[in-house]
């Protein structure tokens, strides 16, 4: 079921994506009254219809794991959840939206196996950890990263009785994306690898940039999720229509100005980008993470892993222009493992989810480096990760709720 979800939410997104590429493809001004207007719907919806279904999903999936009173889980990860997850996600991408569907997938799955599991009077709390694992597998197709995502950052630690559960899940959820749409890299297949010896100057070069943009940028989505001091934080509080119009209408100028490429999730972009071994405009990157920190404290639904992806892809492409004669592919990934690290302080799991999804093992040890360089200097800006900081307010909202 979760497989099967991954890739009907995958389909769909790229149907809806396309639909608003034809809108603006027509008037690329559209966005300015289309994307501003669809986040305050989408808001809408989220807070009236399908509450805690708003952002990522995987603050969602991370608390329900941590509570132990299961109607408190079910109003996190539940059918009703993620059917709203799925609706809005595709409601956020058709007006423009810089999100990714992937994190969205985590809640799903965690949902699918959470509403599966209760129909068992064990009602196994490690269902949850299992269909986040899962989704996060179909999602992408990378049935490692899904094992190691489950292990580093939804449970923060390695426990022998979830283990089988999680390996369990993760081959059932990719045997069916395998069923449904074959085999396939996310980024296609860039076997190109750095070349030269001042070409590995681009290692730490990448690691630090991407360490500290990802943590600025967590840092930056998880003092607005924190609110706003002062008035203007109390304004948005109380219209929280009023902070997703302007954030949409910041996507919609990003958009403009980046002549239309920082829309949606930026596969397309970057795939393009690593086939060819060209490099990406020169303000991609910049506008893309502008684009995705906009579209990530709006409360709409949608998630940051392919954003972040496309983020630092930007980044790496602007390091390839320090090394003359280097290959961009390799530098590029380096830039995406670094910035995704940067953001989620998962290094294991970004290195293996780069890896898996661009089939290129020549460049393990390099990914591996900037990564890690990447998580230290992440630390520096911002203390804790970007998902279990959030994760720390539903568990609060729960714990208020059922007192």
């Amino acid at each position: 079921m979760v497989g099967g979800a991954a890739v009907l939410l995958a389909y769909l997104a790229d149907q809806v994506q396309h639909l608003f590429a034809l809108l603006i493809g027509h008037w690329r001004y559209a966005s300015l009254a289309v994307t501003p207007l669809g986040f305050m719907l989408t808001v809408f919806l989220t807070n009236r219809y399908f509450p805690n279904s708003q952002g990522s999903g995987i603050p969602q999936a991370i608390a329900a794991r941590q509570l132990t009173d299961y109607a408190a889980r079910k109003r996190l990860v539940s059918m009703r959840v993620a059917v709203g997850k799925i609706l809005l996600t595709l409601l956020g991408l058709l007006c423009g939206a810089s999100s990714g569907r992937e994190g969205p997938t985590v809640q799903v799955g965690a949902s699918i196996m959470f509403t599966v599991g209760g129909m068992s009077p064990r009602r196994q709390p490690g269902l949850v950890l299992a269909g986040a694992a899962a989704g996060v597998a179909a999602a992408f197709n990378t049935p490692l990263a899904g094992i190691v995502f489950g292990i580093e950052e939804m449970s923060r630690s390695f426990e022998t009785r979830a283990s089988g559960l999680i390996i369990s899940a993760v081959i059932a959820g990719g045997l069916t994306t395998l069923a449904l749409v074959g085999d396939y890299t996310y980024f296609g297949r860039t076997q190109t690898m750095l070349q030269h010896g001042t070409d590995w100057l681009a290692v730490p070069i990448c690691g630090v940039i991407g360490g500290l943009a990802g943590g600025l940028f967590s840092r930056f989505v998880i003092a607005m999720a924190r609110g706003i001091p002062g008035i203007v934080g109390g304004a948005f509080k109380k219209q929280p229509l009023l902070l997703a119009g302007l954030c949409g209408l910041g996507v919609a100028l990003c958009g403009i100005v980046s002549s239309d490429m920082v829309y949606g999730t930026g596969y397309q972009q970057v795939k393009a980008a690593l086939e060819s071994g060209s490099a990406l405009p020169h303000s991609f990157g910049i506008l893309k993470l502008l684009a995705t920190a906009l579209t990530a404290v709006s409360g709409i639904p949608g998630g940051i892993f392919a954003p972040s992806l496309a983020v630092g892809a930007g980044i790496g492409s602007e390091v390839a222009q320090l090394f003359h004669g280097a290959p961009i592919a390799p530098i590029m990934i380096l830039g995406m493992v670094a910035y995704f690290a940067g953001v989620v302080q998962a290094p294991i799991t970004a290195f293996v989810i780069v890896t898996e999804m661009t089939d290129n093992h020549a460049m393990v040890v390099p990914v591996m480096t900037a990564s890690i360089i990447a998580y230290a200097c992440s630390r520096l800006v911002c203390p804790e990760g970007i998902y279990h900081a959030l994760a720390k307010g539903f568990l609060r909202s729960a714990h208020v709720t059922t007192k």
